[in-house]
């Protein structure tokens, strides 16, 4: 189970102690522009189930893409395997009102 959240939620517990920043996009999206400290794992790459699960199950996740969608599939996926806290940003980056950086 998770949950589909907005901005202002997402942006209250993704760098809260305990929380990791997750950008489920490809390499070329995320190089377009990300949200700091966030941690990129594409899910449409083949390692993807493996980078996932060797993550800390502990831990809370706030999930983004572009739109929401495929971070939701991510977050559905990631209940499925074991992980308890998982937090969907809604509209994903294109409806993100805060800051993004770009790796230059």
């Amino acid at each position: 189970m998770y949950n589909n959240i907005s901005n202002e939620e997402f942006k209250e517990g993704m760098y809260a102690e305990n929380s990791v920043l997750l950008d489920v996009r490809t390499n070329e999206e995320f190089e377009s522009g990300f949200i700091k400290g966030a941690k990129l794992i594409d899910i449409m790459s083949p390692a993807f189930a493996d980078s996932i699960q060797k993550l800390d199950k502990s831990k809370t996740y706030y999930v983004y893409c572009r739109s929401g969608g495929r971070s939701g599939s991510a977050c559905g996926a990631m209940a499925n395997w074991g992980f308890g806290e998982l937090h969907n940003l809604a509209n994903g980056i294109l409806g993100w009102d805060g800051e993004t950086e770009i790796n230059s």
